[in-house]
């Protein structure tokens, strides 16, 4: 028990110091590249090297059922802040996330959250939610990237929560299919409200994508619930 204790001490700082030192070059790299490319190779190097450090071991199934140069809308459930690093260090897909609009304005972090692609969310403004996945949606329609969501609308203490619409929204709107993604053993890794990464095994799972070409707004509420069963199947 007190090995372990040291582990995790001695772990912590390294994390610390990854991620200062990655996300330094992915605000460099935001100069010089407006696709978001080249941040979201650093962005993958850090979540492949922080579960490293870290002593997470994952499993991971279902991958092969993507192409990495197609658009999708993944839908995960939410155990842990270590979710987007499992996500990121696994899916072989451009990824992107929506961002607090607020971070956005930032001298210097907005600009990099805008070059590296990722998408702004206003919370509490249903209009401008809509908007945004508006906007979402004509990205998605020219390829290349796939946000992420977590339609729980966050990080579920126990059972995991009804799901929201916007990612099947987003997905019908955009006509790109929409991918459920089951995590697994994250909490255990890190755990809510604590800040002390812990080693262990991580099961990340991709369904099959399912497709949305002719569907039609008043059809998120039949996805939407299609997708979380699935979700519920991977986990």
């Amino acid at each position: 028990m007190l090995a372990s204790l040291r582990a995790i001490l001695l772990i912590d700082p390294l994390i610390i110091v990854l991620t200062i030192v990655m996300g330094t070059l992915s605000l460099l790299a935001s100069l010089f590249d407006e696709t978001g490319r080249r941040q979201h190779h650093i962005a993958r190097t850090w979540a492949r090297l922080l579960l490293k450090v870290s002593g997470v071991k994952l499993v991971v199934e279902g991958v092969e059922k993507l192409d990495p140069d197609a658009s999708y809308v993944l839908a995960a459930n939410h155990l842990s802040l270590m979710d987007i690093p499992v996500v990121l260090a696994t899916i072989p897909v451009q990824i992107r996330f929506f961002a607090k609009k607020g971070l956005f304005q930032i001298p210097f972090l907005g600009t990099h959250l805008k070059r590296a692609g990722h998408l702004p969310v206003v919370r509490g403004d249903p209009r401008a939610s809509l908007k945004i996945l508006h906007e979402a949606a004509q990205r998605l329609k020219q390829g290349g990237i796939s946000p992420l969501l977590f339609p729980e609308g966050g990080r579920a203490p126990a059972q995991m929560r009804e799901f929201k619409e916007g990612a099947a929204h987003l997905a019908i709107k955009a006509g790109v299919p929409i991918v459920p993604v089951g995590l697994a053993g994250t909490r255990q890794v890190l755990a809510m409200g604590s800040v002390i990464v812990r080693p262990g095994k991580v099961r990340l799972r991709v369904g099959n994508p399912i497709e949305t070409a002719g569907l039609k707004s008043h059809d998120r509420a039949e996805l939407n619930r299609r997708v979380r069963e699935q979700v519920v199947e991977l986990m």
